[in-house]
């Protein structure tokens, strides 16, 4: 009876996207709840196997505070042979990919909450305070800041110098990369209880694709905002609200004009990002964290912190990896032949993409890791949540 207090206490007050410092205040709350749907299970102890790869930290640095305990989504990007990252006291590092050595740092003075996103040239990050600020990605030189109409916990998203910025009361606004200067919003109502989190808007073609808390899936026109299409993702079920939470807090994921979407409760569906149509559903798999892919299937990790390998043409799965129950595993990340997550305890842990099998891990953290590993060619960057960044490689 204890947790469900708790529970809605959290989900109560994500609405309220104003109240900050009571926000933060519950945040270890909210950590304990995305541990999974049975908190009483403990997460699986790792035992000792030999290692079919070994791994190679390349360079860890230290990036400033991370997230500072807070649930928010700070992800780190990558451009021009850069990697950058934000933490949640305003501090924005730029690192070469190579060697960690630090090209620029810029202290923002804000409570960074959602980033980082990249346009053209273009570093753009949003605050719990409803800033939304770009920075020069070459110098990190600031290059204008505007308000929107709640907090940023998604990662700004930019197509065709315009900038698309989802906020936590349920409104996406564009905004001129440029300038900043607003160019259409849209509301839209968010229920009383909900997941504290939000799903970074996906940009195909001339459509804005995002996911809501009530399990519909929502395409906006890029250019105007004006509504497109909306699908039923995830079907509320039981008398309770608690009992029928179905939020799409997972980034939707596009792949040849189709949307891939996992949902908490709702399970995961692949819809046609022209019309909206579900083209397959799977609701056995209940996920808040994130998917990724190779040239076949889905990968993701499901509230239980089972990794599963699905068809993309079916949703049916292939295999699902469960030695590493309720660790609290990131999405998974893709290349080569293998699949990357992180976990609650810093550790990165190396799976064979043909059946799932554990290939060797290694720790580059004591605190949790919460964004999805970064490919690029073949080096893997992560970004732990107390600011630690670290390059990985197979030796």
């Amino acid at each position: 009876m204890r947790r469900l207090f708790l529970l809605l206490i959290v989900l109560s007050l994500s609405a309220c996207s104003t109240l900050d410092t009571v926000k933060e205040s519950m945040s270890g709350i909210t950590d304990y709840f995305s541990g999974g749907e049975d908190n009483a299970d403990p997460p699986a102890v790792l035992t000792e196997f030999n290692p079919e790869v070994q791994i190679d930290v390349v360079w860890k640095s230290s990036t400033g505070v991370g997230e500072n305990e807070q649930t928010v989504k700070l992800v780190p990007a990558i451009h021009s042979q850069k990697i950058i990252t934000a933490d949640r006291e305003g501090l924005v590092q730029a690192r070469h990919l190579g060697t960690g050595d630090k090209i620029w740092e810029t202290e923002t003075k804000l409570h960074l909450s959602g980033g980082v996103g990249l346009g053209i040239e273009k570093v753009i990050l949003g605050s719990s305070n409803a800033d939304v600020i770009a920075l020069n990605s070459d110098t990190g030189e600031k290059l204008w800041s505007v308000k929107v109409s709640s907090e940023i916990l998604a990662v700004p998203t930019v197509a065709k110098h315009i900038v698309i910025v989802r906020t936590t009361d349920g409104t996406v606004t564009a905004l001129n990369e440029q300038t900043g200067a607003k160019l259409w919003s849209y509301e839209h109502n968010v229920p009383a209880l909900s997941i504290r989190g939000t799903g970074t808007p996906v940009i195909v073609d001339n459509k804005v694709i995002a996911g809501y808390d009530n399990g519909k899936l929502i395409a906006l026109d890029l250019n105007n905002g004006k509504y497109a299409w909306e699908t039923s993702i995830a079907i509320p079920k039981g008398r309770s609200e608690v009992e029928r939470l179905v939020d799409l807090d997972v980034d939707p994921l596009e792949i040849n004009d189709v949307i891939y979407i996992a949902s908490y409760r709702g399970g995961v569906a692949a819809i046609s990002a022209s019309d909206g149509d579900v083209m397959w559903r799977n609701e056995s798999i209940s996920s808040h964290s994130g998917l990724s892919n190779d040239f076949r299937y889905l990968y993701l990790s499901d509230s239980h912190s089972h990794v599963w390998q699905i068809d993309q043409r079916s949703g049916g799965s292939f295999w699902q990896q469960k030695d590493l129950h309720h660790r609290r595993l990131t999405a998974p990340a893709t290349y080569q032949n293998y699949v990357v997550v992180g976990d609650f305890e810093g550790y990165v842990h190396w799976l064979s993409s043909s059946d799932g099998r554990l290939l060797g891990r290694v720790q580059v953290s004591d605190s949790p890791i919460e964004a999805k590993p970064v490919v690029v060619d073949d080096m893997i960057y992560i970004y732990a949540k107390d600011g630690t960044v670290a390059a990985l490689k197979i030796k």
